[in-house]
């Protein structure tokens, strides 16, 4: 039998998805503003990987895993982290942070579209009109005239797209893998793996590494705190409700992420939020609520009701 999930674990581990990561996009976007995106990535994952990894071995946990787990994760870390994060991070120098994490929200949309073409899954009625509605903020989100004006803008928000589907098709294939049972461990060989093909592209790209001691105080409070609670707590959080919920409740974090994104934004970067963007969060999420719920639309039901002959009662 299998073991029932914690509930609390469960409430702290959505805690960690829905507000930790909305912060990391202000830490990341302080930290590209000096760092090499693949750089600061690598250094990220790399660093986080191997804490977790000395917490196993401190805490008596096997680092043990076979070849196809090894293999999995790798992939994992490739879909998450090396393209789903490290391209994130990199237009993060053309993109408001809250920009970005507006149009990542989009994610329980594409995670919805794999679903129908991977494996046939049947789209339903409320979640069809939540697919309209993210068309429709995805739209107003890029069409605002500080975006179509400046092709870098253009760029980034194309390859955020990209990194949506990454991230989506990432999410399925960790529900359905053989992954190790350990979370930690789990974290800890896709962070290793994800960071050194980071490591790899920031290579090929000539980008030039410094040390820490070189960098500002900024930085460095905001990489110790993507380390230690973006990747290490959130992450492993992420992987543990991958494998005891469904992908579409894991999705829903996106209701909370831009919205702590463009706060933080808003306030310790200045970023402007215009009516244009507040319409499509408002859009958008609306959007993605209609894709998660399970609840069907009371006019239809109603409507449904009246097309429906009345029977008569013979005494």
């Amino acid at each position: 039998m299998e073991k029932t999930p914690n509930k609390l674990l469960i409430v702290l581990a959505f805690f960690s998805i829905y507000v930790i990561w909305g912060s990391t996009y202000l830490l990341n976007k302080i930290a590209v503003s000096e760092l090499a995106p693949f750089m600061l990535a690598a250094i990220r994952f790399i660093t986080a990987g191997i804490l977790i990894f000395v917490l196993c071995k401190f805490l008596g946990i096997s680092l043990s895993v076979t070849k196809k787990q090894l293999k999995n994760t790798i992939i994992a870390g490739f879909l998450f982290l090396t393209f789903g994060n490290g391209i994130v991070v990199w237009a993060l120098r053309f993109v408001d942070s809250g920009f970005a994490a507006l149009e990542i929200s989009a994610q329980p949309l594409i995670v919805l579209l794999l679903l129908r073409v991977l494996d046939g899954k049947k789209i339903k009625t409320m979640s069809l009109i939540g697919v309209g509605l993210g068309i429709i903020g995805m739209y107003l989100l890029v069409s605002q005239k500080q975006i179509i004006s400046d092709g870098d803008s253009i760029i980034g928000m194309g390859m955020i797209f990209l990194c949506l589907v990454s991230w989506a098709y990432g999410s399925i294939f960790v529900s359905k893998a053989d992954l190790p049972a350990n979370y930690f461990v789990n974290t800890g060989y896709q962070m290793i793996s994800g960071g050194i093909m980071l490591m790899l592209a920031s290579f090929a790209f000539g980008e030039s590494w410094s040390l820490p001691t070189t960098w500002s105080g900024e930085v460095q409070i905001s990489m110790i705190l993507l380390i230690l609670f973006g990747s290490i707590v959130a992450f492993t959080s992420f992987n543990y409700l991958l494998k005891v919920v469904s992908p579409e409740k894991v999705a829903t974090s996106t209701y909370v992420n831009p919205i702590i994104a463009m706060s933080l934004g808003w306030y310790f970067l200045n970023e402007q939020i215009t009516l244009q963007s507040s319409i499509a969060a408002l859009v958008l999420l609306t959007g993605v609520y209609f894709i998660n719920t399970k609840k069907k639309l009371i006019l239809l039901a109603r409507f449904k009701g009246r097309l429906r002959p009345k029977k008569v009662e013979i005494e």
